[in-house]
């Protein structure tokens, strides 16, 4: 018990402290750090950074058209929150009348970030040597420093990182029932929850695929073990109530679909090299390529060494993410960071990689202040947000 006590303890070290950290300057309204201009508004810039604010919109609202109306003076459509699914906000709201809105927020994010932590450590557990153990779960903490970013800000990420590796963790262990709950919650928190279904439909089929063509039908099925896979229909579910749900609120059971710019999806692939369109708006995009190739090179990895279930969410996620045409690619590309770092684990704990880890502590730091210090919602009136 002592044992799982400070474990629990070093996985909250791991994750609070380099978001207290990052936060440390914004605190103290320093003017700049290493140069770096820095906004006064003290914690402030924390709270009012994207998408923090409207999650705690429909926190206040849950999707109420007329509070949404009334209350809030964003230039946005009511219809818009539906694409910020409610689990976050929910929990937002469960711890408001403790923390107010504002740091309710900023609590759920931090204790998602354990959660998800704990989890990656448990999962990781699995490719690493014990010993090794804590310093890749403190790499995966702070790189890429995109996941450092939405751990430090009013953010759904972590929580849905969270879900999400903790569903895989239990369908790697055949405990389905716990597979399908986490991944419903995960699907209640952002909406690419979907593709893990998909993920567990593939990697349920690849396995049969050879013996298909010399079985019956009836064999191949009983081959799949849907008798005992079946929870993980809870993620649909959990989406096709939650849609019911939208259709009570909105009068429009595809409320998500009409929710205006908020899905990133465009045919024919790789459309975030339109330097023209709405969210990319540059022709710097070169470290785009980068990530196919990591997130490639990574699922080939998982490929080679027949991590099944790995692979297949690996791939399908990726597979959408050819499909976003937006300049962010990166924050969703975040579900399947945990996961090259299975494929890479051996790389990960060499001697090499963290030399170079601890080169990049410093770069890391300045660019997630660089990055939370810009990335600011214009708020000109807070009283309906706390």
């Amino acid at each position: 018990m002592r044992k799982k006590l400070e474990g629990i303890l070093i996985v909250s070290a791991i994750a609070l402290v380099p978001t207290l950290l990052i936060w440390l300057p914004f605190f103290l309204r320093l003017k700049s750090f290493w140069n770096i201009p820095l906004p006064q508004e003290g914690m402030g810039t924390i709270v009012a950074n994207y998408d923090g604010p409207l999650f705690i919109v429909v926190a206040k609202t849950f999707y109420s058209i007329e509070k949404i109306t009334n209350l809030f003076s964003f230039p946005l459509p009511a219809e818009y929150y539906a694409a910020h699914f409610p689990l976050f906000p929910g929990l937002i709201r469960l711890f408001s009348p403790i923390f107010g809105y504002p740091y309710s927020m900023i609590l759920v994010t931090l204790a998602s970030s354990i959660l998800a932590i704990y989890f990656f450590k448990r999962f990781i557990s699995q490719y690493v040597k014990r010993e090794e153990v804590y310093w890749i779960t403190f790499a995966f903490a702070i790189f890429p420093a995109r996941w450092l970013i939405v751990r430090s800000v009013g953010s759904a990420e972590p929580l849905f990182t969270a879900c999400l590796i903790a569903s895989v963790f239990y369908f790697q262990k055949k405990r389905y029932w716990m597979a399908g709950i986490w991944g419903a919650l995960a699907q209640l928190t952002k909406s690419p929850g979907i593709l893990l279904f998909a993920a567990y439909l593939v990697a349920i089929l690849v396995p049969t695929i050879q013996t298909f063509a010399t079985r019956s039908f009836g064999t191949w099925i009983k081959s799949l073990k849907l008798n005992k896979v079946y929870p993980i229909f809870l993620i649909p579910l959990a989406l096709l109530a939650l849609f019911a749900f939208y259709g009570i609120r909105y009068g429009d059971f595809l409320a998500y679909f009409n929710s205006g710019d908020n899905i990133h999806l465009f045919f024919p692939p790789f459309q975030i090299f339109n330097y023209s369109a709405d969210w990319v708006g540059t022709f710097w995009l070169e470290e785009i390529v980068l990530i196919y190739f990591i997130a490639g090179l990574g699922l080939a990895e998982l490929v080679k060494k027949k991590y099944t279930t790995l692979a297949s969410f690996v791939g399908v996620f990726l597979l959408s993410i050819i499909f976003v045409s937006h300049r962010d690619v990166l924050r969703y590309a975040l579900p399947i960071i945990p996961f090259l770092y299975a494929a890479w684990a051996p790389k990960v704990v060499s001697k090499e990689f963290k030399i170079v880890m601890i080169v990049l502590l410093l770069p890391i730091y300045l660019y997630s202040l660089a990055y939370i210090s810009q990335n600011v919602m214009p708020i000109s009136n807070w009283a309906p947000l706390l």
